[in-house]
C-alpha cells in the first residue's frame, strides 16, 4: 500500500486525486487548513490521517510535525489566486499567493524529503498554464507559478541520484471552485462544461504516479478542447 501526502484535498483537483487514491486503497495523509476541514476530510476519506496546517503561514509549515517515515508521493495541489494588473497590485495579495503557491510548498518539500528518499518516491507539483505563460492581470499568480516550476526543476536535478522523481503538471482551466472565482474576477460567465474536469487532471496525476520506476515524466500539460489562451 502506497502512502501519499496531499495538499488541497478539500476542493477541486485535490479532492479528485484523494478520492481516486482512496478508492484503490492507498494510505492518505491530508493537509488541512483548520480542524474543521480536517474533520470533513476524515469523514469523506475514512482511514485517512490529517495534519492541520495553514499554507498561508510559512512559519507554521517550517515547524510541521506528523510526517510519516516513508512517503511514496508528495502531491502539492493547493493554491490560491487573486487577479490584478501590476498597476493595481496589492502587496498583501502578492505575498499571500507567493506564500501559498511557492514558499510553503518549498518548505513542505524540504520537510518531506527524508520520507520521500526513504521510499524512493515522487514529488508532484500541480502548477498551472500560468506557470508557462501569462497575460493581463495574472502577474502575481504567474510569478508564484513560474517560481514553482523553478523549484521543481532544481529539485529534480538535486534528487535524481536519490531515486526521487519530480513531475510538474500544468493544467489549463479546470472546472473547480477556484476557476469559478477566476471567472468572477474576470467578469465572465462561468460554464463548467467548457473546462477540464478535476477527475481528468487526477487521472493524469495517477498516470504519473504509476509510471514504472525505470522512467519519469518531468512535465505534462493538460488543456481543454477549446482554443488555448495563456491565461
Amino acid at each position: 500500500m502506497a502512502t501519499h501526502l496531499i495538499t488541497g484535498a478539500g476542493s477541486g483537483i485535490g479532492t479528485a486525486v484523494a478520492a481516486a487514491l482512496h478508492a484503490r486503497g492507498d494510505d492518505l495523509v491530508l493537509l488541512a487548513r483548520t480542524h474543521e476541514r480536517a474533520a470533513e476530510l476524515t469523514g469523506r476519506f475514512p482511514g485517512c490521517r490529517t495534519i492541520v496546517m495553514d499554507l498561508a503561514d510559512p512559519d507554521a509549515v517550517d515547524r510541521i510535525e506528523g510526517i510519516p517515515e516513508r512517503l511514496d508521493s508528495l502531491l502539492q495541489v493547493a493554491g490560491i489566486v487573486e487577479l490584478s494588473s501590476v498597476a493595481d497590485l496589492d502587496a498583501r495579495h502578492l505575498r499571500a499567493q507567493l506564500d501559498v503557491n511557492l514558499v510553503s510548498p518549498a518548505l513542505l518539500t524540504r520537510a518531506c524529503l527524508p520520507a520521500i528518499r526513504a521510499a524512493r518516491g515522487i514529488v508532484v507539483f500541480v502548477n498551472s498554464a500560468a506557470g508557462l505563460s501569462v497575460g493581463t492581470s495574472w502577474a502575481a499568480y504567474g510569478a508564484s507559478k513560474f517560481g514553482l516550476r523553478a523549484l521543481a526543476d532544481a529539485l529534480r536535478a538535486e534528487e535524481m541520484g536519490n531515486g526521487v522523481r519530480v513531475t510538474t503538471v500544468f493544467p489549463s482551466r479546470t472546472a473547480t471552485p477556484m476557476q469559478e472565482k477566476v471567472h468572477e474576477q474576470e467578469g465572465r460567465t462561468y460554464d463548467a462544461s467548457q473546462w477540464i474536469s478535476p477527475e481528468t487532471v487526477a487521472a493524469t496525476i495517477l498516470h504519473v504516479l504509476d509510471v514504472p520506476r525505470d522512467a519519469t515524466i518531468p512535465e505534462v500539460t493538460v488543456r481543454p478542447l477549446v482554443p488555448w489562451s495563456p491565461r
